[in-house]
């Protein structure tokens, strides 16, 4: 009912969470955590929480007739301006739920875009989001065209009801296809803005090619960003609340030994990422798609760290990055809640590295290990390049172990050990003759 969406936004307003969980997927105590730590990003004040099991999704109302009457009671009780569902629905099931419940229905991916709305701060954020917020809303004009501008604006974009405010109504026209047309025409648009930035962003990759790139991905608040800082003085902001950064930082980091990679953080991920939001962040997210290692950063002082880390891992595998070297990161070790919860996740990450980007536990210890991944097998070379040429002599000095050097007429000959990965990189340097030693 359009009455109740004069605005999609839950800031400040009273909530009631419902999560209807097929019996089948039951796998927590508390399926609504997440759900609840979304809506308080939003600004909204959690007043109830229903939970119900169901055996197969009601086609109407998602939750059944009853149980909707039900909620209807609750939001008189506790006076709530807002129901929030754990669940995507269907246009249709948000207007029959509405009519039932008689307040504003909002459903899971709504919420994440209209949290990433009030984050955006950089035009392509704001693109990013505005393309997201107007995909997900093209189906659903059947119910609220009439608040378009309440729904693009949140982002700072230009909004699809501005637009349609400019006396192009033709004699005749229903209201909603001229709406449908200019949202059309607007998302046409973003996708050309944003393919314009996406181009700059992949140049700018491949500009790094030849050098080891390290992306951070994982759970949004598992401390990604505070990482980012303590490994390479970035400056990103930090603060304790979900999706706080959008926008992708890289920096160089300083393994030791005049060696130095690439590394750069991500926008966090949630169980159940809108597919609108992976597909407009493409660029964003095209950092971990192209990096050589994973820093999969696990926040260990939630206890729910073992389905976040999982979550992560469907997102990583959704954009076809999940065969990926990956480092898994224990973070927060130091504030661990449940201490049988740490155990089991070191037992099934044996390989992984127990962190806290805060106070600096271990990082040294990470740094050595991507150090090791870094170099790879370490391989004797023989190289012959010109006794003049001082980039080959000095990049060897820095990044091989010298073990022989003789010179004759204009030739030097090295014999070294270099890591495996480095050869690309070495390869570089021309004219130059590489011969493998060791086998």
């Amino acid at each position: 009912m359009e009455k109740f969406r004069e605005n999609i936004a839950v800031r400040r307003e009273k909530a009631i969470l419902v999560g209807a969980i097929l019996k089948q997927e039951a796998d927590s105590d508390d399926e609504l955590a997440e759900l609840t730590a979304l809506a308080e990003s939003a600004g909204a004040i959690v007043v109830d929480k229903v939970q119900q099991k169901i055996a197969s999704i009601h086609p109407a109302t998602y939750i059944g007739r009853g149980k909707a009457e039900m909620i209807k009671q609750r939001v008189k009780r506790n006076k709530a301006d807002v129901v929030i569902f754990d669940n995507d629905l269907s246009p249709a099931q948000v207007r029959e739920l509405e009519e039932v419940i008689e307040a504003k229905v909002v459903d899971r991916s709504e919420l994440i875009l209209d949290i990433l709305a009030s984050r955006a701060q950089t035009k392509q954020a704001k693109l990013q989001v505005d393309l997201a917020q107007l995909e997900y809303t093209y189906p659903r004009l059947t119910r609220m065209w009439s608040h378009l501008d309440t729904v693009t604006g949140a982002a700072g974009g230009p909004s699809a009801g501005a637009v349609g405010a400019i006396g192009t109504r033709g004699t005749g026209e229903k209201q909603l296809e001229i709406d449908r047309r200019l949202v059309s025409k607007r998302i046409t648009e973003l996708k050309k803005e944003i393919a314009d930035i996406d181009k700059r962003i992949v140049r700018e990759i491949e500009t790094r090619r030849g050098l080891f790139k390290i992306c951070l991905v994982g759970y949004t608040n598992a401390g990604k960003s505070t990482l980012m800082n303590a490994l390479t003085d970035a400056g990103v902001y930090v603060e304790d609340r979900l999706f706080a950064t959008l926008d992708t930082k890289t920096r160089q980091w300083a393994l030791g030994g005049g060696k130095k990679v690439l590394i750069s953080d991500t926008v966090g991920f949630v169980r159940n990422l809108p597919h609108q939001l992976v597909a407009s962040f493409k660029a964003t997210l095209e950092e971990a798609i192209n990096a050589d290692l994973l820093l999969h950063v696990v926040d260990v002082s939630n206890l729910d760290a073992h389905s976040q880390a999982q979550n992560a891992k469907k997102v990583l595998d959704e954009i076809k990055c999940g065969d990926k070297q990956t480092l898994i990161l224990l973070n927060k070790a130091d504030v661990v809640r449940s201490q049988s919860q740490f155990e089991f996740l070191q037992t099934i990450y044996p390989e992984a590295i127990s962190i806290s980007a805060k106070t600096g536990m271990n990082l040294d210890l990470l740094k050595e290990k991507v150090l090791q991944i870094y170099m790879g097998r370490m391989l004797l070379m023989r190289i012959t390049a010109s006794a003049g040429d001082g980039k080959i002599q000095s990049y060897l000095k820095s990044n091989a172990t010298i073990q022989k050097q003789d010179y004759d007429d204009n030739t030097v000959v090295m014999e070294v050990w270099l890591g495996k990965n480095q050869l690309p990189e070495l390869q570089r340097y021309k004219p130059i003759q590489i011969e493998q030693l060791d086998e």
